[in-house]
């Protein structure tokens, strides 16, 4: 049974007893797999000679087929990622600083589940939002919570849920997410007060649920956004611990990309 090629059943007036029961007895335990293509199933099971086993076995197996993909597709797009990137269309030529067996690495979850950090760092143009959102899409897919924010989006929730009473709350619902992807961080200055939100968030999860944050700015530079030496170092420590750390270069692919194009007009 297939849904995507299940047969059109025929209006409800002409459905003969059993078509009905089935009709509402899926329709009762949320079952709509078996609803749009039990009829398909039935004709496969008849001209294949099917075991009433086998039979059930199919139509349940669509079932739990159907989930898992809306449930997929219910976790991609409940990490709010801001476009669809997919790893397996990340263009390794472009950055061979990048090695595509790592990155396969990443696109398993055993990371995620140990809890381990991926920090990227590099400039602008090679790669990191691609790479963060290609892999966050993929840890998704496995079965897993995902988050993605900025770090300025993160601390300023932060700072909003802080003077409404409600930072606990928040906190929580990050805490809840299997993977935070946290981009562009280096971008924003931070002063004590941000830094002490971020370094929260950072604490609540160490060594018990992953973060992947792509920076612009090597670890040794962090110092100069976030004003807090001492909050600095402990929010490097943090993430550098057990961490997967991939370096994504200096050379805008990006630029590049567009120089190429203009030379070709």
């Amino acid at each position: 049974m297939t849904t995507a090629t299940a047969t059109a059943r025929p209006p409800a007036q002409e459905l003969d007893g059993a078509d009905l029961a089935i009709e509402e007895a899926a329709r009762v335990l949320h079952l709509p797999a078996i609803r749009d293509g039990y009829e398909e199933a039935v004709a496969h099971a008849l001209a294949s000679r099917s075991t009433y086993k086998e039979f059930l076995a199919e139509v349940l197996g669509e079932e739990v087929a159907l989930r898992g993909e809306r449930r997929r597709l219910r976790l991609v797009r409940d990490a709010a990622f801001p476009r669809p990137k997919r790893i397996e269309d990340f263009d390794y030529t472009a950055n061979t600083a990048i090695s595509p067996e790592q990155i396969a690495s990443l696109c398993d979850p055993a990371w995620v589940r140990a809890g381990q950090p991926l920090v990227m760092i590099g400039n602008s143009g090679t790669g990191k939002s691609h790479l963060l959102i290609g892999i966050g899409t993929a840890i998704a897919e496995a079965g897993l919570k995902v988050r993605y924010t900025t770090a300025a989006n993160l601390v300023n929730e932060l700072a909003e849920a802080a003077d409404d009473r409600q930072l606990t709350r928040v906190l929580a619902r990050y805490a809840r997410c299997d993977l935070l992807c946290l981009d562009e961080f280096g971008y924003l200055d931070l002063d004590k007060a941000g830094a002490k939100l971020l370094f929260q968030v950072f604490t609540d999860r160490e060594e018990r649920r992953a973060m992947a944050v792509a920076s612009n700015a090597p670890f040794s530079e962090w110092k100069r956004t976030i004003r807090d030496e001492r909050l600095c170092s402990a929010i490097v420590d943090r993430l550098t611990y057990n961490a997967h750390i991939i370096e994504t270069g200096t050379d805008s692919y990006r630029l590049a990309q567009s120089a190429r194009a203009s030379s070709d007009r």
